[in-house]
C-alpha cells in the first residue's frame, strides 16, 4: 500500500507538468518575437563571495566546535575559511537559465559530498509560474529565501542546520514550481516542491522515498512590508512516513531615510527521522513520530544608514533560537543568543565586518560532546563581487 501511494503521488505530479508544459507551448506574439531577435543569448554573469571568520573559545576544556573535552584536549582558537563561493548563471532564452554554484572552500575537506552546491535549470512561463529542477535550496522557510551573504546574523539558524539534514531545507535534488498571485487585494507567493530528501551531490536517492513541500508567503502590509509564511510537507523515509509543519514571520519597519529595524520569527516542527533510524530497529518503537524536532527563532536588526564613501552602513542584530531536536523522547533544548555588530563598507553588503558572541546553553550538558555550555566569540569579514 505504501508503494502504491508513492507511486501514485508521482504519477499525479507527472500529470500536473505534462499539462503545465503543453500549456506552455502557445507561441509568443510577434512583438515578443522581435524583442527577443534583439537580445543575444546566452548571457553570463560571474559572482562570488570570500567569508573568513577568526574564532575564540571563552569556555574552559570546549573547543571552537563547541565540543568539550573532558582532558583539557581541543582548539581554542582558529582562523577559518568559511566559504570561497563562485556561481556562473546563464541566461540562454528569454525564459531559461542555468545557475552553478560552487563552494572552493570545502576543497580543505573531504569534498565528496561538498563543493558543488547549486547546479539547476529554472524555466519561467510568466510571473505566475516557474519551474526548477535540479540541485536547489526548496523554500521552507524565510532562510531558503536570501543568500548566506546577506543574512543578518553569523550564520544560518540551528534549525535551519538542522531540518537540512532532513532534507526539508539547504540543498536538496529535486523538483520545484513557484509563483506570484494575488489573492483578491493580497499579493502571494507559492513554491511547491518534491525532492529526495538525502542532501546535495548525491548520485543516488537513498530509498524509494520522496519529500513534497509546500511554502506559502502572503504580503498583509506593503507599509511595514509584513509578511506571514506558511510551511506543509509529508514524505517518506525507508518506508516509513514524515512530515514537517511551519509558520514565519517577517517585517521591515522604516523610520526614517537612515534607520530601519528588519524582524524575524520563525518556528518550525518535523519527524527527527534522521535519529530514528540510526537506533536499533528492534528496539525503537514503530512510529517515527516518537521522535520529534522543534525550533523556534527571532531575529531583530536595527540598521543605519551612513553613506560615506568609505563607510556605509552600520548595523546591530541579537538573534535568540531555541531547539530541541527530540522533545518527547529524550528532551534536552539548546538555547542559543547571538549579539553582533556589523559594519558594512560596501553597500549591498559588498565588504563588512562582524564582531558577536554566540551564547550557548544545554539544560542537561553532557560531558565529551557538543551538548555543553560554550561561549564563542567571533570576528568576521566578507566582501562579495
Amino acid at each position: 500500500m505504501t508503494f502504491f501511494s508513492t507511486q501514485k503521488r508521482s504519477l499525479v505530479f507527472c500529470a500536473l507538468l505534462a499539462g503545465l508544459s503543453a500549456c506552455a507551448q502557445i507561441p509568443d506574439s510577434l512583438q515578443t518575437a522581435q524583442q527577443e531577435d534583439n537580445v543575444k543569448y546566452p548571457q553570463l554573469q560571474i559572482k562570488g563571495l570570500f567569508q573568513a571568520r577568526y574564532l575564540v573559545g571563552m569556555t574552559k576544556d570546549v573547543d571552537v566546535n563547541g565540543l568539550h573535552h573532558a582532558d583539557g584536549s581541543g582548539t581554542s582558537n582558529n582562523f577559518m575559511l568559511k566559504y570561497m563561493r563562485v556561481q556562473v548563471r546563464a541566461q540562454i532564452s528569454k525564459r531559461t537559465e542555468v545557475v552553478a554554484l560552487a563552494n572552493l572552500a570545502d576543497f580543505k575537506n573531504d569534498p565528496k559530498s561538498r563543493v558543488l552546491e547549486n547546479a539547476y535549470l529554472k524555466y519561467t512561463f510568466s510571473p505566475k509560474l516557474a519551474f526548477t529542477v535540479g540541485q536547489f535550496r526548496p523554500w521552507f522557510g524565510i532562510e531558503e529565501t536570501y543568500p548566506i551573504d546577506i543574512i543578518k546574523s553569523l550564520d544560518w539558524s540551528n534549525q535551519y542546520s538542522e531540518f537540512g539534514k532532513l532534507g526539508w531545507t539547504s540543498f536538496q535534488i529535486g523538483l520545484s514550481a513557484t509563483g506570484q498571485l494575488k489573492l483578491g487585494e493580497i499579493p502571494f507567493q507559492y513554491a511547491v516542491s518534491v525532492v529526495n530528501g538525502n542532501g546535495k551531490n548525491q548520485i543516488n536517492d537513498n530509498d524509494n522515498g520522496k519529500q513534497y513541500s509546500t511554502r506559502l508567503v502572503f504580503g498583509l502590509s506593503k507599509k511595514y512590508n509584513f509578511n506571514v509564511g506558511l510551511n506543509g510537507g509529508i514524505g517518506e523515509v525507508f518506508s516509513q512516513k514524515v512530515y514537517a509543519l511551519g509558520v514565519d514571520l517577517s517585517s521591515m519597519i522604516q523610520f526614517d531615510p537612515r534607520w530601519s529595524l528588519d524582524m524575524q520569527l520563525e518556528a518550525k516542527q518535523a519527524t527527527n527521522h534522521v535519529l530514528y533510524n540510526t537506533l536499533d530497529p528492534e528496539t525503537r518503537p514503530s512510529n517515527p513520530d516518537q521522535y520529534l524536532i522543534r525550533g523556534a527563532y527571532f531575529l531583530p536588526n536595527l540598521r543605519y544608514e551612513i553613506n560615506h564613501k568609505n563607510l556605509s552602513a552600520f548595523e546591530l542584530s541579537c538573534r535568540y533560537e531555541y531547539l530541541d531536536t527530540n522533545f518527547r523522547m529524550n528532551s534536552n533544548p539548546r538555547q542559543t543568543i547571538t549579539p553582533m555588530a556589523g559594519l558594512e563598507f560596501l553597500k549591498n553588503y559588498g565588504a563588512r565586518i562582524q564582531l558577536g558572541v554566540q551564547f550557548d546553553r544545554y539544560k542537561h550538558q553532557v560531558d565529551n560532546t557538543s551538548q555543553y555550555n560554550n561561549n564563542l566569540f567571533i570576528v568576521q569579514v566578507q566582501s562579495r563581487f
